[in-house]
C-alpha cells in the first residue's frame, strides 16, 4: 500500500476522492464494460492489452451494441419524432449503415460528410443538409441526389439555393435556421442560440419571419419547417423547452401571416452526456417529457395538428459509446504550493485526439486499464505529448500512486468530437477507430502513418 497524503487544495470541488479506484460508474461507460479478475478492462470481451498490441496507441474503441442502443433509445423515447443522427459527433460508413439500420435520418455539414453518408448506403430522403456557408457546389451535390431537407441560414444561401433548383427544374425542401435568443448553460464556444453569433435567423428582430417569406416567395423552394439548435452539451431540458415555444410561435406567426402551415418543428441536438461522475444528463425519455408543453401547446392551442418534431441527437448516441485508450510515458509529480502536490500523467496522444479539454475547458475522466491496484489515490492531470502548456486529456482525476511508464489509461464518453476533431499537430497521426460488436472486432478507420503525411507533401 503507498500512502500518498490526497491534496484537496488542488482538486476542483465537484471531484470526489473514489472510495475504489478500480470501479467503474456504470453511468460514464459503455454497458459491456468490465473488469476482469486480472484488472485488465475489455470491451464486449475485447482486453485493452490486445486491443492496443493489434491497432496501436492512442485508440479510439467504438462499442456498437452501445451506439445501437442509444439510437432505440431515442426512437423509442421519441416515437413519432423524426430522429436525425447528427453526423458531426462522428461519422464513417460504418456508423452511417448503424444509424440508418437503426431507422434514424442523418445531419450532415458538409458535402464531404454527404459523401460519406452516401458511400454507407445512406438514403438520401432521410439526410437533411446543414451549414452556415455551404458552398453553390455543396448545394448542387445536395440537390442532385435529393437530399431530404436543406437547412438554410442566409438570404444569400436563399438565393443561391433558388438559382441551383432552377438549373434542376426541382422544387427544393427547406427549413430555415432560427435563433431564438435562449442561452444555453454551458461553454460560450458551443453556445449557438444567441443573436450575436454566425448560424441562422434572430426570431426577434423578424428576420426568420422574412427569411420564412423568401423562401415561400421562391418559385423553386418549398419551406416545410423551421430548425432551432441552442448549444451542446445542454443539462437543463427547459432551456431547450423555452427555445421549442419561441419556434412555435414563429410558425403560428407564419400562419397568421401566409395561411400556409409549416410542416416541421426541429429542435435540434446538443443533448448533454456523462463525462465525469458529477454529470447528470437527462434521459431520452425525459427529454421528451420536457418538450411535452410545447407538443401540447402546438395540438390544442394551436390547431397544428400534422406538424412533425424533430431532434438530432449526435453526442448523445455516440459520445458514450466510444472510449479512448493511452499509454503513459511519464510521471512527474509537482509541489504546486506547500503540501500541495499534483502529478502530471504524460500519454502518446493529446489535444490531437482530442482538442476539446484544450478548447472549451471540457471535463473527462481516466481509469487505470491494464491491471488493478490498491495503491492511494493521487491527484492527476492526464496531458499529451505536444509542444502546447494546455496540451491536456484530463483536466482533475484520481489515480493509484503506483502509476507507471506503460500502464494503460481509459477515457471514457470518447466517441463524439474526438477523431471528429482530431488533427496532425506536431505531425502526429490520428489513431485508429476500432468498433467492437457482438461477434467481432472491426477497424472502421485506419491509423494513419508517417506515408499518409508524406503522401500530401509536394516538396
Amino acid at each position: 500500500m503507498h500512502e500518498v497524503p490526497v491534496p484537496t487544495t488542488l482538486a476542483p470541488p465537484w471531484l470526489a476522492v473514489p472510495a475504489d479506484l478500480n470501479d467503474l460508474d456504470p453511468a460514464l461507460w459503455p454497458a459491456s464494460t468490465r473488469r476482469a479478475v486480472t484488472g485488465e478492462i475489455g470491451f464486449a470481451g475485447r482486453g485493452v492489452k490486445a486491443l492496443l498490441a493489434a491497432h496501436g496507441s492512442p485508440l479510439y474503441v467504438l462499442d456498437e451494441q452501445e451506439f445501437r442502443a442509444r439510437a432505440r433509445r431515442f426512437s423509442t423515447a421519441f416515437m413519432g419524432w423524426d430522429v436525425y443522427y447528427a453526423a458531426k459527433a462522428f461519422l464513417c460508413t460504418a456508423v452511417a449503415r448503424w444509424a440508418a439500420q437503426e431507422g434514424l435520418g442523418l445531419d450532415v455539414c458538409s458535402g464531404n460528410e454527404l459523401a460519406v453518408a452516401l458511400a454507407g448506403g445512406y438514403r438520401p430522403d432521410r439526410i437533411e443538409f446543414h451549414g452556415n456557408n455551404k458552398t453553390e457546389a455543396e448545394l448542387d451535390q445536395a440537390v442532385t441526389h435529393r437530399v431530404g431537407r436543406i437547412v438554410v441560414d442566409s438570404f444569400q444561401e436563399i438565393d443561391r439555393l433558388e438559382a441551383v433548383g432552377a438549373r434542376h427544374d426541382v422544387v427544393v425542401p427547406v427549413v430555415v435556421r432560427v435563433t431564438t435568443d435562449v442561452r444555453a448553460s454551458t461553454d460560450e464556444h458551443i453556445v449557438t442560440g444567441t443573436t450575436d453569433q454566425k448560424f441562422g435567423f434572430p426570431i426577434a428582430s423578424g428576420e426568420a419571419l422574412r427569411a420564412l417569406l423568401a423562401c415561400l416567395d421562391r418559385p423553386h423552394l418549398n419551406p416545410v419547417g423551421i430548425h432551432s439548435h441552442i448549444g451542446s452539451q445542454i443539462m437543463d431540458v427547459a432551456e431547450l423547452v423555452e427555445a421549442g415555444r419561441r419556434v412555435l410561435e414563429l410558425a403560428v406567426e407564419y400562419r397568421h401571416q401566409t395561411g400556409a402551415t409549416l410542416g416541421e418543428l426541429n429542435f435540434g441536438g446538443g443533448f448533454g452526456i456523462a463525462y465525469t461522475s458529477a454529470d447528470h444528463p437527462a434521459t431520452p425519455a425525459e427529454l421528451r417529457q420536457g418538450f411535452a408543453p410545447v407538443v401540447d401547446a402546438a395540438r390544442r392551442q394551436y390547431g397544428l395538428e400534422r406538424v412533425r418534431f424533430a431532434i438530432e441527437p449526435g453526442r448523445g448516441i455516440v459520445g458514450p459509446a466510444g472510449v479512448a485508450l493511452y499509454t503513459v510515458g511519464t510521471v512527474k509529480p509537482v509541489e504546486v504550493a506547500p503540501g500541495a502536490v499534483r502529478t502530471y500523467v504524460s500519454v502518446d496522444g493529446g489535444m490531437s485526439d482530442n482538442i476539446r479539454p484544450a478548447l472549451y475547458q471540457a471535463n473527462y475522466t481516466a481509469v487505470l486499464a491494464n491491471r488493478r491496484s490498491s495503491a492511494a489515490p493521487m491527484l492527476c492531470r492526464v496531458v499529451g505529448k505536444h509542444c502546447e502548456s494546455g496540451d491536456i486529456v484530463v483536466r482533475d482525476v484520481y489515480l493509484p500512486a503506483d502509476l507507471v511508464p506503460g500502464d494503460i489509461l481509459a477515457v471514457p464518453a470518447a466517441g463524439a468530437y474526438t477523431r471528429s476533431m482530431a488533427s496532425n499537430y506536431n505531425h502526429a497521426t490520428r489513431p485508429a477507430v476500432v468498433g467492437v460488436g457482438l461477434t467481432d472486432t472491426r477497424v472502421l478507420l485506419r491509423a494513419e502513418t508517417l506515408d499518409d503525411l508524406l503522401a500530401l507533401d509536394a516538396g
